[in-house]
């Protein structure tokens, strides 16, 4: 999920780093949409080299979208993402390397996110349903018109998990499109591609940045390499500046705000479920031939182009009259550092620090005046120390008076806040006999700012955090501890400093252990990070992940329990089950300072591994094969066409049958190593393993740019610093800063404003996904899936699949 916030403070106060993305448009004649050549130079006026896929972006947006109608079945949906794949690669353009990951099994520390997240989405759409039944019995008792209701299947997002069917069999339909793609497209003749599904353990863009820090860390490897990303987290763009690549680009889908969407019950635009009157629909069209098309406009792309935001933060971070030589790659680890404390996916962020509230740059300030007692930096590649992280706490920590004194004053200007009771009233995480269930937590907070309360806040007017006592107060309440146990804050503490550690180290270095997790709800105070140098030393080694069906039920509601095996599911309801605790029906929600339900915490239980391998050990031997199977842990597959110089070579080793690891010739791979191994179940009609390049344990990745890189040429201009603050200002189309764009004068306008996003007469209209099917058959033809066995832990492994020209 990323920072909420940070991609919108980032592109406000660094605007030079957006550039939008040029497209070109496939044309159509008599009728025949044309297709377009993809090895053509790219239109941006910029030639990427590798293009990575965070897939799980693209993923939720296509199978469940918000502003238009979704699929109507799986078939529908693998188009979809096959459509959105072909549009990315039409706009980068890469010619080297396509990496797609899918996230599979999390670290721990990544579970607990996961899980209040599906629990909510579980409860939301129940609550959804509920509403949408009440509504249309209310409508009907009035004398309103709704379209019939469409018996259909609930889509039930928590799907887009590890370990599912749905899960598996996108892994099956990627594989078909990939070698449809090689063979006839031929903008992916020559390059290499990696599937790294649902089956391999990793977050998917971890698993990118793993490769990328593996084949860098090679002699062949370019240091010019132009790499580009493809995701909407936030945590890419910290991610990017980690890998200290000079030419990395980031894509993602443009943001526009209040895009219209359709109504949940009568499906028209302009007015939301709460809203719906029961009115006709009106006629679109002279013969209704409208009738199932929504006005929206295609989704736009922009890059972010991080070699810019390093231009930015040069500026910004250069310090004169240090006691140590300044260094600027060190000085962006320390901001990506320093940015973890306004919130990522593992830790809550301190209670003093809001992106909102200029967290970072009041960060950023304290940092280059505490830098100079340092002595110097707060990280090391990826690894952090702590006697002077202490420092810059404790700065943070003599603001937090002024802090919450300033943001009580900012509330009190826009108007009388009020205590939420029921069930939005914060509760403390002991000393409740139930929690309070959640009734339509959106709809209520909605209602309840209507009526004119907009000013919801929980957290300080509770606690009372601009008066004396207000650090007792706030323990006393959140955690349900003795105002004077000192002993307990500390360990708060502890664990949280455990936690900057762990989450560090997983940007630079990769996962340091799968089972580590932050055991609360809520981070400590920064003025509480007080004798934290040996608060740790390492974590445990040898820790393994989860497998997936493992994970399925450490994240699940009960709800979803349907993508289990049966027994395994009875063991989320059974009364008499020994982890029944873990699926609770309902569970409380503290606002914790924010103005809607959904910002809130989560008051979950916190899954015990050992206790749930415990309950697991008995139901474990009524999986089924196939069950089993996906409940394996499984390896990358590579894929090379026909005309690839890697293809021969694939071909001559098992020719051979080489029992034997061999070397992947770099020269026939762009650069690209790692040991190649014959497959038991080649297909396609071979496969082959891949493993990375292996290191010792405790090999530490360099975070510096590589020897030979050549830095690109500097975009800002003095006018540029400023720019941020001066007004409305438009991003440039493509990379290109002198491009003449065309504008339309009036006359234009209205020849194409009856036009505008209508088909036309005659024209086929049955819905967005209905381009070219998916295999209605997984295990037709030439294609059957890979019966897998369990690798060896820890080994990432590739199988590569050289294509000839197939019929599919």
């Amino acid at each position: 999920m990323g920072v909420p916030a940070f991609f919108r403070w980032l592109s406000r106060k660094y605007p030079s780093i957006i550039v939008n993305c040029v497209e070109e448009k496939s044309k159509e004649c008599n009728g025949v949409r044309i297709p377009i050549d993809t090895s053509k130079p790219n239109p941006n006026e910029v030639e990427f080299d590798n293009l990575y896929l965070d897939m799980n972006g693209i993923i939720h947006p296509c199978t469940h979208p918000e502003d238009k109608p979704a699929p109507k079945n799986e078939d529908e949906m693998m188009v979809a993402i096959f459509e959105y794949i072909d549009r990315l690669f039409n706009i980068v353009r890469p010619r080297r390397v396509l990496y797609m990951a899918i996230d599979g099994v999390a670290p721990r520390a990544k579970m607990n996110q996961q899980r209040s997240r599906r629990f909510r989405a579980s409860k939301e759409a129940v609550e959804l349903a509920d509403e949408k039944q009440r509504m249309r019995e209310d409508i009907f008792q009035r004398g309103g018109y709704l379209p019939p209701e469409e018996i259909k299947e609930r889509f039930d997002s928590n799907c887009i998990t590890p370990g599912t069917e749905f899960m598996d069999n996108l892994a099956k339909c990627l594989r078909y499109y990939i070698a449809d793609r090689l063979t006839n497209d031929p903008g992916w003749r020559n390059i290499t591609v990696f599937l790294s599904d649902a089956s391999v353990p990793g977050e998917g863009e971890h698993k990118i940045m793993d490769f990328i820090r593996r084949q860098r860390a090679q002699p062949n490897h370019d240091p010019n390499t132009h790499h580009c990303l493809c995701g909407a987290d936030a945590d890419l763009i910290m991610l990017g500046l980690a890998t200290h690549e000079p030419n990395f680009t980031i894509i993602r889908e443009e943001f526009k705000p209040n895009k219209p969407r359709p109504c949940a019950l009568c499906g028209q635009i302009g007015h939301e479920l709460k809203d719906c009157q029961g009115v006709a629909r009106e006629k679109r069209g002279e013969h209704d031939e409208f009738a199932d098309t929504i006005p929206t406009s295609e989704q736009e792309f922009i890059f972010l182009r991080l070699s810019v935001l390093r231009e930015y933060l040069e500026r910004e971070l250069t310090m004169a009259s240090l006691p140590f030589p300044f260094n600027f790659e060190r000085s962006v680890d320390d901001w990506v550092f320093m940015c973890f404390f306004v919130g990522n996916d593992f830790l809550p962020h301190l209670p003093s620090l809001e992106i909102r509230e200029g967290a970072i740059d009041r960060l950023v300030s304290i940092y280059k005046d505490v830098v100079h007692k340092t002595g110097g930096y707060l990280t090391e590649n990826g690894f952090v120390n702590l006697e002077r992280v202490e420092l810059i706490m404790q700065a943070v920590g003599v603001a937090e008076d002024n802090i919450f004194k300033k943001r009580k004053d900012d509330e009190a200007q826009q108007g009388p806040a009020f205590l939420l009771g029921g069930q939005f009233a914060p509760q403390a995480l002991g000393g409740r006999d139930r929690p309070i269930p959640v009734q339509n937590a959106r709809h209520t907070a909605f209602d309840m700012r209507m009526e004119g309360n907009l000013n919801v806040v929980v957290f300080g007017f509770v606690y009372r955090l601009w008066e004396d006592g207000w650090k007792q107060r706030y323990y006393k309440n959140k955690f349900d501890v003795d105002e004077t146990d000192e002993e307990f804050r500390k360990k708060v503490v502890k664990s949280y400093v455990e936690g900057l550690c762990w989450v560090l180290r997983y940007y630079y270095q990769g996962c340091a252990s799968w089972k580590w997790y932050f055991p609360f709800h809520y981070a400590p105070f920064a003025s509480d990070f007080k004798d934290i140098k040996d608060m740790f030393k390492d974590f445990e080694k040898g820790t393994m992940p989860f497998k997936p069906l493992e994970q399925l039920m450490g994240v699940f509601p009960a709800a979803s329990g349907n993508f289990l095996p049966t027994t395994w599911r009875a063991l989320m309801t059974d009364p008499d089950s020994s982890i029944i605790d873990f699926y609770p029906d309902d569970f409380a929600i503290d606002l914790n300072g924010k103005k809607y339900a959904w910002q809130g915490v989560a008051l979950l239980p916190f899954v015990d591994e050992r206790r749930l391998r415990a309950a697991l050990t008995k139901v474990y031997p009524d999986l089924t094969t196939e069950e089993g199977r996906r409940n394996s842990l499984g390896s990358d597959v590579v894929f090379v066409g026909k005309s690839h110089p890697l293809c021969d070579f694939i071909i001559e080793l098992y020719r051979s049958e080489s029992c034997e690891g061999t070397e992947i010739p770099p020269e026939l791979c762009h650069g690209i190593q790692g040991t190649l191994n014959l497959d038991e179940e080649p297909i396609l009609p071979d496969k082959i393993k891949f493993k990375d390049p292996q290191f010792e344990e405790r090999h530490v990745f360099k975070a510096v740019v590589l020897p030979g890189a050549k830095m690109p040429n500097k975009v800002l201009k003095p006018g540029d610093w400023h720019r941020s603050n001066s007004g409305p200002w438009k991003p440039q189309l493509g990379f290109n800063p002198n491009r003449q764009q065309v504008h339309l004068d009036q006359s234009a306008f209205r020849t194409l404003g009856g036009q505008h996003n209508q088909p036309r007469i005659g024209q086929h209209v049955g819905g967005q996904y209905s381009n070219a099917p998916p295999p209605s058959v997984y295990h037709q033809g030439n294609y059957r899936p890979p019966l897998r066995k369990d690798p060896p832990p820890f080994q990432r492994e590739y199988h590569i699949l050289p294509f000839r020209r197939v019929t599919i």
